[in-house]
């Protein structure tokens, strides 16, 4: 059986644990730089920066979905970004992601979302088939653009001064 529920800031070391073997199954450990304390205070939160799912199958953490909302202009609604989706690999294959992905799925209708969005790595052939076979459209011509670190804080868009 598999049992889905929202995180709480007591679930910190269990949230954590997931983004570190997301970030390792991903290639890029070193990326993570979040600590218990700061998702524990961030949970805590009057408005938290996002929400998350724990998914458990037989009673052990088997996986998470961490997302946060977001805004369509050209739909004039709500929508949810999945900045995380991730099930242990010794957990895959008992529907535990599908759960989670349609738990999501079910907040966004109940939210009046217009849409649920998330990326994949071009190499995880595995998730994009996952994805594509749940009715996703892989949208090919789109790239995520980011600023972080040391470019964030120097990033600025020069405006003419009168």
């Amino acid at each position: 059986m598999i049992a889905i529920r929202f995180a709480t800031a007591d679930d910190a070391p269990t949230i954590l644990q997931f983004i570190r073997a997301l970030a390792d199954y991903e290639r890029e450990p070193q990326a993570v730089k979040v600590t218990e304390a700061t998702l524990r205070s961030q949970l805590s939160a009057p408005a938290p920066p996002f929400e998350c799912l724990l998914a458990e199958h037989a009673g052990v953490p088997a996986g998470f979905a961490l997302f946060f909302p977001t805004y369509s202009t050209w739909l004039g609604r709500p929508g949810i970004w999945l900045e995380d989706l991730f099930v242990l690999p010794e957990q895959r294959r008992h529907g535990v992601g599908t759960a989670l992905l349609g738990r999501v799925g079910e907040l966004a209708r109940e939210r009046g979302c217009g849409r649920l969005e998330w990326s994949v790595l071009d190499w995880n052939q595995l998730a994009i088939g996952f994805y594509a076979g749940l009715g996703a459209r892989i949208m090919e011509q789109w790239r995520i653009c980011r600023v972080e670190g040391d470019a964030l804080r120097t990033f600025a868009v020069s405006t003419p001064k009168e």
